[in-house]
């Protein structure tokens, strides 16, 4: 995944984050907060709404109410000549709000195979992640330790955090009607405000969303869309960017990160678990890994 190093440079106080840098390579909630269970409601009403805007803003929520989905995602990162793809599968539970990822690397990674990621409101755990730990144990990182609050540092948005950033939608417009997969969806198009979406989200689930709206060099995140009939989502796509040199707002300085999160499976079983303490890999807090 991006180099974390080279990707958010202000990052290297933290064991931890530094754990989480020696993961990534080459370029330099739907969970809510503490009002999530009263969004879990029966979601046999739902529909999409005839305004753009509040169709957008409402997906996040009317997802959640089905229970679970599975999920494929894609995080392309660009910064100059540079270019580099993640892709990953798995899903999330809405009602234990946790969700599982296991993201391929590209070559060139400070690791092989496949980094597996758990995510849970404002944690992440992450297992194969290159960073000098034993085999088999995961990595426990807080998302406020991370200036892109884990939207993008990881190699994939999870699907929690790429719906909620659409509580913030700022614009929307119809583009048009698409069939996927045999099901009719409305696509739509906007920008969205990540500060914005971290107040309508509230608790741990913000969190993530707060941390890359102060980090992120474009506020106005770009973003498209499309919605059912009932209004959950089944794609979204968000071009987040910020600085790949420190305090730079130079235009060759910027690294573009393309993420794309496809649902589909809703109300399907999803294999999630929390890792066991026995599991989690402790460093010295003052320390890197060596």
């Amino acid at each position: 995944m991006p180099n974390q190093s080279q990707l958010l440079p202000h990052v290297r106080s933290a064991a931890t984050a530094v754990a989480l840098a020696a993961a990534l390579t080459g370029l330099a909630a739907c969970s809510g907060g503490s009002g999530a269970a009263d969004r879990r409601q029966d979601s046999s009403a739902d529909q999409l709404a005839a305004d753009p805007l509040t169709a957008v803003r409402a997906a996040a929520d009317i997802t959640g109410r089905t229970g679970s989905a599975h999920a494929a995602t894609e995080l392309v990162t660009e910064s100059g000549e540079k270019k580099a793809a993640f892709t990953g599968v798995g899903g999330y539970d809405y009602v234990r709000r946790i969700g599982r990822l296991e993201v391929a690397v590209p070559p060139g990674a400070a690791t092989t195979g496949k980094i597996v990621e758990v995510v849970l409101p404002g944690i992440v755990y992450l297992q194969n992640s290159g960073a000098k730990v034993p085999a088999g144990k995961w990595v426990k990182l807080d998302v406020r330790q991370l200036p892109d609050g884990n939207l993008v540092s990881s190699g994939a948005t999870d699907p929690a955090g790429a719906a909620g950033a659409l509580r913030g939608a700022q614009k929307a417009e119809l583009v048009g009607a698409e069939t996927v997969g045999g099901v009719a969806l409305k696509h739509y198009r906007g920008t969205l405000d990540l500060a914005k979406a971290a107040e309508a989200t509230g608790g741990r689930g913000a969190d993530g969303l707060r941390m890359a709206a102060q980090t992120f060099t474009v506020k106005e995140v770009p973003y498209d869309a499309w919605l059912d009939q009932q209004g959950r989502l089944h794609k979204v796509v968000e071009v987040f960017t910020f600085a790949g040199v420190a305090g730079s707002k130079e235009a060759k300085d910027q690294v573009r990160v393309t993420s794309t999160t496809s649902l589909s499976d809703f109300g399907k079983p999803v294999d999630a678990a929390e890792p066991a303490a026995g599991d989690i890999y402790s460093m010295n807090p003052t320390e890197p890994p060596k």
